[in-house]
């Protein structure tokens, strides 16, 4: 995939690496110690196996995670962070403060299908620590 920022930023060589679609939401999922199958990640995200499958690669190639084999025959493997993947840790933290103090999660669906949206108190995020180690 051809550059779409300039390279000479850290910030845009970072989402070079994490910032497209899915990507941070894989990382939340191995940092919370949730699936690290490749049919837990797809269950838990929702997220189509050829676009998975490349976020996983991309993110492996920059050594942010590794496949573990645990299965030769046919090959199967979890995902784990190594440190350098752990240590956006706090990147992701950082996120989830932000989106709780300035974002509102959608309502349920009420029976006609369609969901209220309300905003959220000020104080809304503030007193919870987000749950990424």
């Amino acid at each position: 995939m051809p550059a779409r920022y300039d390279l000479h930023c850290p910030v845009a060589r970072t989402l070079d690496i994490v910032g497209e679609r899915w990507t941070m939401l894989i990382l939340r999922d191995l940092l919370l110690g949730r699936p690290h199958k490749f049919q837990d990640l797809e269950r838990s995200l929702g997220v189509n196996p050829n676009t998975l499958s490349a976020r996983l690669k991309r993110l492996e190639q920059h050594g942010i995670i590794e496949r573990r084999f645990y299965e030769q025959h046919p090959p199967r493997a979890d995902y784990v962070l190594t440190d350098k993947g752990r240590q956006l840790g706090p990147v992701l933290r950082a996120l989830v403060d932000w989106g709780r103090r300035h974002t509102t999660p959608p309502e349920p669906p009420t029976e006609s299908g369609k969901g209220r949206r309300r905003r959220a108190p000020a104080s809304a995020g503030s007193s919870a620590r987000p749950g990424v180690r």
